[in-house]
Formats: structure tokens, C-alpha cells, sequence
């Protein structure tokens, strides 16, 4: 009992009227006004039937928020720009009442965003799940404080709300899209196609006949068989599938707001170029000033940098770059607010 009593001073509990409440709370002033100067039996118990509505729809809207949990569940990968689904579960722990009309607002920053869950009937011992449509506009860590839980049953006479605390945060990456064609692999116009070369091993490049010192293991025997003669296949060289992204996200200080932006679409396609590589099955590192992410490739690896670059800060232009900006084996596509360049290995 102490236990509950403690918990219900302590919970951080809101009143709105309602605009049919505020009607309400004026005819029942009315009322008693006018009970008091007559003195009419008829008018005190229709002021006390007033007042029991009124104490009623407090004790009825109290209880239906008491004794509710929440947990939220995020999608496993956010965009910046990009719409998501945030899931909402409610649980009502008490044993026998169920609980009505009930309204989530999550609270980021200690604020409830814009959108709203609402639950109809939450039977007791019961829990429902929901999810509201959200989009942020910018990449970073939001980090959330908790939920707002609201009703305006029974009556609909006042909105009653308190806030339950559930920290937790989200990672959102930046914004990632399609590009138009393969990257550059030398200082020409973006969008240029690189020119494979053969190598031992790599993806299939194509058929060639067979020269003294060839690996036997490369024949391809029934291309042979068709021709007439010794045929190999060719692979792409694995040198021509690594790639560095080397990001400059050195602003001077005191930017202008339009420099800030161009560093973040510079780190939106730095972003776009590492999914594009990994994609196609390259090796892809990052560097950038005061932060970089080592070789590697496949989804774990582009999710390492796409968090990277949601959580990479403004360096001063002196700031030196996290590692070595060059690949003897690869290629190096240097990304800032400028654009792009190419160094080909």
C-alpha cells in the first residue's frame, strides 16, 4: 500500500479540460451559485450530482492509466529523410479492470513528437501493439526520455496525463539513394565507367585464348572443345575491388549555414557511395578527420560505417585524418562539400 501511495504522489500527472469540460465546470459553478443565493433542495442535489460526475471521471480516468508499461521498438536501420514505423507495445498489468481510450505520445528530448497511438480497449493482464509514422530530417542520436500516457475517459471532460519514464535512443544514418552509375576510378567526370583489368581472381571478365604460362585450372573445356583450341577465362583484378573513402568533413569556424549543409550532403553521398560498393562486392574503407572505419565488406560492415558517418562531428580544417589516406591495392575517392575526386591506384 505504501508502495502504490508513493507512486501515485510521484508520478508526474497533467489536467486539460476539454471544451465540453470547461462548459461543464461553468454550468456546475452556475449551479451552485444558484443553489447557495435560493437555498432550493432541487438545485443542491443537482450540484451534488454535478460534483459526484465530475469526482467520478477523475477516479475513472486514474485508473485507467494506472499500472501501464510501454516499450517502443525502433526498426533496425533509420534513415535520415527516409519515413519508418516506430512500434509501440502497451501492457496492462492490473488484474481485473481494463483499461479505455488511451493515448501514447512518445517523448524525445523530454518533448512529444507529433504523432499519436491510440488504444481503444486494453484488457486487463492484456497487451496490444501499434506504431505511429515518423521521419527525421537530419542523421545524428535522438534519445528518447519516455512516453506521455493520456486518456479522456469516461466523460471526455478533461484529459488526463502523466509521463512514465523508458529512456532509450535511436541512431539515425544518413540519407542513402541510388546513384545513376558506377563511381569514377580516375579524375574525370562522375559517373564514368572503370575499364577492368585481368587478374588471377575476381569476377568473370571474359574469354581469351590460351597463352604459354596460363593456369591450366583456367580452361575453360568447353569453349575449347567449340573452338578448336586452348580457351582461358579472365577475372577481374582483385586490385580494381577495393576502395577508400576518404571524407573531408573540415569546416573553418564560424561556417555559414550553407557550408553545413553542403558538408551533409557530401556525407549523404559518402554514405551512398559506400552501400553502392559494398553492394557490388568491393572491400571499402573510411577515413575522416578524427574518425575512420577499417576495410571490410558485406551489410555488418556498411552498417559500422553508416553509423560512423550518423555519429561524425565538424572537424576544423588542421584536424589531421584518422589513418593513412592511401591504398597501393585500391582506389581512393575523396568526398566533400566541393564534391568528388579519384585517385586511382
Amino acid at each position: 500500500m505504501r508502495a502504490w501511495l508513493r507512486r501515485f504522489f510521484q508520478a508526474k500527472r497533467r489536467f486539460k479540460f476539454a471544451r465540453e469540460g470547461k462548459w461543464f465546470i461553468a454550468i456546475t459553478i452556475g449551479v451552485g451559485f444558484a443553489a447557495i443565493n435560493t437555498g432550493n433542495n432541487l438545485l443542491f442535489l443537482v450540484l451534488g450530482m454535478l460534483l459526484a460526475l465530475f469526482i467520478a471521471s477523475g477516479i475513472m480516468s486514474e485508473l485507467a492509466l494506472a499500472r501501464l508499461t510501454l516499450q517502443r521498438q525502433p526498426p533496425p536501420r533509420l534513415h535520415a529523410g527516409r519515413p519508418f514505423l516506430m512500434g509501440i507495445t502497451l501492457k496492462n498489468a492490473k488484474r481485473h479492470l481494463p483499461s479505455f481510450s488511451i493515448e501514447i505520445e512518445d517523448l524525445l528530448g523530454g518533448r512529444p513528437l507529433d504523432k499519436k497511438c491510440y488504444f481503444l480497449k486494453i484488457p486487463a493482464g492484456r497487451q496490444q501493439s501499434t506504431s505511429y509514422r515518423h521521419t527525421f530530417p537530419r542523421r545524428g542520436r535522438y534519445p528518447f526520455t519516455g512516453f506521455r500516457v493520456s486518456t479522456k475517459f469516461p466523460f471526455g471532460l478533461l484529459r488526463r496525463s502523466r509521463d512514465i519514464d523508458a529512456a532509450g535512443e535511436v541512431i539515425v544514418f544518413p540519407a542513402v539513394y541510388d546513384l545513376p552509375a558506377p563511381p569514377p576510378s580516375s579524375p574525370s567526370t562522375f559517373g564514368d565507367e572503370a575499364r577492368p583489368r585481368p587478374g588471377r581472381r575476381g569476377d568473370f571478365l571474359g574469354l581469351r585464348d590460351y597463352r604459354p604460362g596460363d593456369d591450366p585450372r583456367d580452361v575453360n573445356w568447353r569453349k575449347t572443345a567449340q573452338r578448336g583450341r586452348p580457351v582461358v577465362r579472365e577475372h577481374q583484378d582483385e586490385r580494381q575491388r577495393r576502395v577508400t573513402l576518404q571524407l573531408d568533413n573540415g569546416l573553418p569556424t564560424g561556417a555559414q549555414l550553407e557550408e553545413h549543409e553542403a558538408l551533409e550532403r557530401a556525407i549523404s553521398l559518402c554514405a551512398s557511395l559506400a552501400a553502392h560498393y559494398i553492394a557490388r562486392g568491393y572491400t571499402v574503407r573510411l577515413i575522416a578527420r578524427g574518425d575512420s572505419v577499417g576495410a571490410g565488406m558485406g551489410p555488418a560492415h556498411l552498417a559500422r560505417m553508416l553509423r560512423c558517418l550518423a555519429l561524425l562531428e565538424t572537424a576544423t580544417p588542421d584536424t589531421a585524418f584518422a589513418s593513412a589516406t592511401g591504398d597501393p591495392d585500391g582506389e581512393t575517392l575523396t568526398i566533400g562539400p566541393r564534391g568528388v575526386t579519384s585517385v586511382a591506384a
